[in-house]
């Protein structure tokens, strides 16, 4: 993986407290993550149950929204 430029904000006393990556980064690293926890909600789950290609995308998009949204289905 190639390294993340970071600019680290600081402090009165010069201590870290946030640090500043570029958008393409933020982005990528987001979409690791997003990955991830994707594969580890499809290992969890019932191997027996199967969607096609199709149904996932429809189910995964649906998901994605109603993060982004707040929504909680109530």
């Amino acid at each position: 993986m190639e390294e993340i430029k970071k600019k680290y904000i600081i402090d009165e006393s010069s201590k870290k407290v946030a640090v500043q990556i570029d958008i393409n980064d933020y982005e990528k690293l987001e979409q690791l993550i997003e990955d991830y926890a994707l594969g580890k909600y499809m290992e969890e789950n019932d191997p027996t149950e199967v969607l096609t290609l199709n149904e996932a995308r429809v189910l995964y998009e649906k998901m994605k929204t109603e993060e982004k949204g707040g929504n909680t289905g109530k």
